[in-house]
């Protein structure tokens, strides 16, 4: 028997029951004649709490309220991928027939997935096989390029009685009969359920040791992120956040994206749904949405489900990591989502902590983030959950509580800057606000895997970037002819570090997405010009000669001239140098 309670108040998104309920913490209601979803958040033994999941309008007190039973959960079953959810893992195109119209009515009941859609299933167990706890039962080809492995959920393992034949099933048909150990017998379907807010349980976690290469070379370089690592990237309105996060998302080596769509404004998700459903997965050729999931959660929706969209996105990336993939997810953005914590607690009336935020904001993301990692899954296969959550401080402040809370937690901080912006310099992340903890936990992997000499490189690179910064605030006071040439040589190579290296074209064929190849080698070009020009430099020639010669804007323009697939031309660019190295000697000699 379900149990009931009527409303007592009525508060925004959150609504009061008196009495003792019988509720459970965390458990999952419907509230009213609409039946709109709902979660319990505090109990007493007067007073029950309840946040509402969509719109409160036209509640009122007297209304009944309806236990599930079950906490908020979600559905994990083919046919995740390749769809489009709100933020408790509704289906926007079902709702959207429901409703008849553009805008979604409230307390509209559908299905998270297809339970009508026949899967083509090959079992991998027999009769006889004794299955633990995620253990793969059988394959179904998701997409074209995801085949989705079926689990022993959690906490389930025993002997199999009876197996279906390969073929067709919907995921609400038994696949797998087991004997538990106690034994009773338990059907096994394709659909698990899961709570948001409880991780899924893996054997162990890995250290950071291979990194998501996604093809933009000041990450990839200069500030890179671990497969299974956590990364930031704060920036102010126009700055690029959803602009990055589309690049990574397209580009990076992970299996599967799950973007995160957490209170953006409406016309910004509509492109970001239309520019996913068109783009070309760089793999296999098919749309790019075969391997991606999104979850659209506007700033109109109401605030409770924002809360939540979060916490789906991150138990659908667990689940997938569970089969062995690498998941990255994109969450834009972590300032709506703490927003909406913030307007949830002034509704509960809670003591404000800093900017009104509520005291918990920290633990809230530090549980986000935690989420993350490379593990070893408990069926014996390894994944990853890579979190890249884009915080938008007001102003740009990255004083704010959101940004100062986050970096606490994050490894990986890509710190935009609305200069570089504003000058189309993109990616506007810049190198002196941006760091990355993973570079020494990943330099083996470089060592091995592109050049012993990368981490090197990529150090110099850096110490010329901060000799610029340190110069540039001399040249401010008194000029820059007063400098000796050997200094006004770093600003040149600096220059050529900026718009040759940092900043990167997404629209370029070539340029969008680059090898770590093609990487280790510019900065290979660019560290023997600079060894070359200095040695002029230091022999007496001026630098207003050696920029005459035009090699620089050569060097700038490589990212453009050299396609990802024909490293052999920089041994052209090494030639070129020297000719350079030649003529100024012979000019001035």
């Amino acid at each position: 028997m379900l149990k009931t309670a009527k409303i007592y108040g009525i508060n925004g998104p959150v609504i009061y029951l008196k009495g003792n309920t019988g509720f459970r913490m965390s458990e999952m209601v419907y509230v009213g004649e609409q039946k709109l979803v709902g979660e319990v958040i505090a109990l007493d033994k007067d007073m029950t709490t309840v946040q509402v999941y969509e719109e409160t309008t036209g509640l009122r007190p007297g209304e009944e309220v309806i236990a599930s039973g079950s906490p908020v959960s979600v559905t994990l079953a083919p046919g995740i991928l390749n769809n489009i959810f709100d933020g408790i893992e509704r289906p926007l195109e079902d709702i959207a027939e429901s409703s008849g119209g553009a805008f979604i009515t409230r307390g509209v009941s559908v299905d998270s997935l297809d339970r009508t859609k026949k899967w083509k299933t090959h079992i991998t167990v027999k009769q006889g096989d004794y299955l633990h706890a995620g253990d793969i039962i059988a394959e179904v080809p998701e997409t074209h390029a995801i085949t989705h492995k079926c689990m022993v959920p959690p906490e389930v393992e025993g002997t199999v009685l009876v197996t279906v034949a390969d073929g067709e099933y919907t995921i609400d048909e038994p696949l797998v009969r087991l004997e538990l150990p106690n034994g009773q017998e338990k059907e096994l379907t394709m659909t698990q359920h899961w709570p948001i807010r409880t991780p899924r349980p893996t054997h162990h976690r890995f250290p950071a040791s291979v990194p998501l290469v996604t093809g933009q070379r000041i990450i990839d370089t200069m500030f890179p992120i671990a497969k299974g690592g956590t990364a930031a990237i704060p920036g102010g309105f126009g700055t690029g956040k959803t602009m990055t996060q589309h690049q990574i998302a397209k580009w990076a080596d992970a299996d599967i994206i799950i973007y995160i769509g957490c209170g953006e404004r409406g016309n910004e998700m509509t492109q970001v749904l239309e520019e996913f459903s068109e783009l070309t997965d760089p793999r296999t050729g098919k749309p790019l949405m075969d391997r991606t999931t999104l979850i659209a959660n506007t700033s109109n929706m109401p605030v409770a489900a924002r809360e939540a969209s979060i916490y789906t996105g991150l138990t659908l990336a667990e689940y997938y990591r569970d089969m062995g993939y690498d998941v990255a997810i994109m969450a834009d953005s972590t300032s709506r989502w703490a927003e909406a914590l913030r307007e949830l607690s002034g509704r509960l009336e809670e003591m404000p902590a800093e900017e009104g935020f509520p005291a918990y904001l920290a633990s809230r993301l530090s549980a986000f983030y935690e989420r993350a990692g490379m593990m070893h899954n408990l069926n014996g296969t390894d994944g990853s959950v890579t979190i890249i959550g884009a915080v938008s401080p007001q102003g740009g402040d990255f004083s704010e509580p959101v940004t100062q809370n986050t970096k606490r937690f994050v490894r990986c901080f890509w710190g935009l800057d609305k200069s570089l912006a504003y000058a189309r310099h993109f990616p506007a992340i810049h190198w002196l606000t941006s760091y990355s903890e993973y570079l020494n936990d990943l330099s083996h992997w470089y060592q091995d895997n592109v050049s012993p000499k990368f981490v090197d490189y990529r150090n110099r690179l850096m110490a010329l970037l901060n000799q610029e910064s340190s110069l540039l605030e001399i040249v401010k006071l008194i000029g820059s002819d007063v400098l000796p040439d050997d200094q006004k040589l770093v600003l040149e190579i600096a220059r050529v570090i900026r718009l040759g290296f940092l900043q990167q074209n997404a629209f370029h064929p070539d340029d969008t997405c680059v090898s770590m190849e093609k990487q280790f080698l510019m900065m290979d070009t660019i560290l023997y010009l600079y060894k070359q020009a200095r040695t002029l430099v230091t022999m007496g020639h001026p630098m207003s000669v050696l920029k005459s010669e035009n090699i620089f804007d050569r060097v700038i323009a490589i990212k453009y001239d050299v396609p990802n697939d024909r490293p052999e031309m920089f041994a052209q660019y090494h030639r070129d140098i020297d000719a350079f190295y030649q003529h100024v000697l012979e000019k001035n000699a």
